[in-house]
């Protein structure tokens, strides 16, 4: 069954407190979606790191639940 993007916001959230995150559903199947997370938790951190963070907050269901996920983060800008 596919997740839907309320779903998604709130595991990344529940990870990530203070991250600023969107969701958007890119093809309207509930199956391919786009996340931008803007977050403090990003500083000083490469943006495969900071995929992989977002990946983990996720909990396995990327490639389960979660078919697809084009993934924008970054630090906030000062």
């Amino acid at each position: 069954m596919p997740m839907n993007p309320a779903e998604i916001e709130a595991l990344i959230r529940d990870a990530l407190p203070e991250a600023d995150v969107t969701i958007e559903d890119l093809r309207g199947d509930g199956d391919h979606y786009a996340a931008y997370v803007v977050s403090p938790a990003f500083e000083g951190k490469t943006r495969v790191q900071q995929h992989q963070m977002v990946y983990q907050a996720l909990q396995g269901r990327m490639g389960n639940e979660l078919h697809a996920l084009a993934l924008q983060t970054s630090a906030p800008q000062t």
